[in-house]
């Protein structure tokens, strides 16, 4: 079944036809069905209007938001914290502000919670990554490699009779929730209840609306009840592996002396580290894999290249997620004074949504850059984790995750082909998914064996 081009007009899965932009003054990359024309509308605004005014929408009231699409003015902002803070900074220091007042503190969730103390400042997320997650998530991910390969050959003996599946449902997104279950230290029959709060986690960037994410005052409050069960659930984990230690990333957390702050984490400390790994450790590794199955059905020879020559496997990895970034863009950064992006001023103050699925296919970036190359130089240099000091510090263990379950699935699987029944209809939200991934993969084989071990 050959897959519609990115430019199919169909209607979307809120029921409304968003048609194709054949002009800037068309694109909206917020409304309802943008997702379906993004790249066409990427394309339009690097043309014509690479950097576009939001009005009213920025951090504070009186200011805008500005969304950024080429890759040179994205790069400079996030490897600049200092220049251009987090957001989140900002948040840390009211709630620090009101705390020292005597203010009643807002609903907070225990990852904001916890980098108040653990991270406020550029110096402690340095050590914050470098001393807490690096062990686990960044370098040295590579201690959960056996753990992956079970999870995905688990995965796969599942589907093993059946020649189509759904491979979202079957294998993209079942497979980061075991990783970080088993890595956690949660039972694995709890996945489906941690599925429910990690989406709990996520709802701002599926349901939320603008640039912004906003949710409704329901939706917030409905988003935080079923937080709360989570902070509940892992705070009674972390009371028993204190207590009795196990091997995993909790118990070590529990454990571990933190030399940043001369000093064990608290309990609530703990909490917030888990809820970091939970938001960015599930949703990233899962959209880069289904967009990374349906580039392979979309180019038919590349399956026999890579299971002919697996070495290749990295540079598919890395060329999907340019190709089809798997979280679109994020509104994560203020500058602290009046900046030029493309000759456009931008006052102190203002919101910038970083779009880092346009900068992943500029053109003054990349040759040919909708083409997947797995010859580009450079291959990592894409935004897809950011880059800089504040990159995304569960990279390494995405990275491993896919780079093992394509070798894995390769392996297995004698081929991928699109299986009829398929929509091609993307998830609300900034990140792209699509709703169902049907997959037609014959006969699947036994995993192998390595008779050395």
């Amino acid at each position: 079944m050959t897959k519609p081009t990115l430019s199919h007009q169909g209607p979307n899965h809120e029921l409304s036809a968003m048609g194709c932009p054949h002009q800037v003054s068309d694109v909206d990359l917020f409304g309802h069905g943008a997702q379906e024309h993004w790249y066409e509308s990427y394309a339009l605004l690097h043309q014509d209007q690479p950097v576009v005014r939001i009005p009213g929408e920025g951090a504070n009231p009186g200011t805008d938001g500005y969304l950024l699409t080429k890759y040179e003015d994205i790069e400079r902002v996030v490897k600049d914290p200092e220049r251009f803070p987090p957001r989140l900074h900002q948040a840390i220091e009211q709630l620090q502000a009101a705390e020292t007042e005597g203010k009643r503190l807002p609903p907070i969730n225990a990852m904001l919670a916890s980098m108040v103390t653990l991270r406020p400042n550029h110096a402690l997320y340095r050590s914050h990554r470098q001393e807490l997650t690096d062990p686990w998530v960044g370098p040295g991910a590579s201690r959960h490699t056996a753990m992956i390969e079970d999870c995905a050959n688990r995965l796969i003996d599942r589907f093993a009779d059946r020649t189509v599946i759904d491979f979202i449902q079957d294998f993209a997104r079942p497979l980061p929730q075991m990783v970080m279950a088993n890595m956690l230290g949660f039972p694995e029959d709890d996945i489906p209840q941690l599925a429910e709060w990690g989406n709990a986690q996520v709802a701002a960037f599926v349901y939320g609306k603008g640039h912004r994410n906003i949710l409704s005052e329901a939706e917030t409050e409905a988003q935080f009840a079923k937080l709360d069960e989570f902070k509940h659930y892992v705070s009674r984990h972390v009371t028993e592996k204190r207590a009795s230690p196990q091997d995993d990333m909790i118990s070590w957390l529990t454990q571990v002396h933190y030399q940043a702050l001369d000093r064990k984490l608290t309990d609530l400390e703990v909490n917030g580290v888990v809820y970091a790994m939970i938001i960015g450790g599930l949703e990233t590794t899962q959209y880069a894999l289904e967009e990374a199955a349906q580039l392979l059905c979309d180019h038919p020879d590349l399956w026999s290249k890579l299971k002919q020559d697996p070495s290749l496997i990295r540079n598919f990895v890395e060329e999907a997620m340019r190709l089809r970034s798997p979280t679109q863009g994020l509104s994560t950064r203020i500058n602290r004074d009046d900046e030029v992006f493309q000759g456009v001023t931008v006052p102190a103050g203002s919101l910038l949504h970083l779009r880092f699925g346009a900068a992943n296919v500029d053109p003054e970036e990349w040759e040919n850059p909708l083409e997947m190359n797995l010859n580009r130089r450079a291959l990592t240099r894409h935004l897809v984790f950011s880059a800089g000091p504040r990159v995304c510090p569960g990279a390494g263990i995405s990275r491993l995750e896919q780079n093992l379950a394509w070798r894995i699935l390769l392996e297995r699987l004698p081929g991928m082909q699109y299986a009829p029944g398929n929509t091609f209809l993307h998830q609300p939200g900034i990140m792209l998914g699509t709703l169902e991934l049907l997959l037609n993969i014959g006969e699947t084989s036994s995993p192998q064996v390595d008779l050395n071990n």
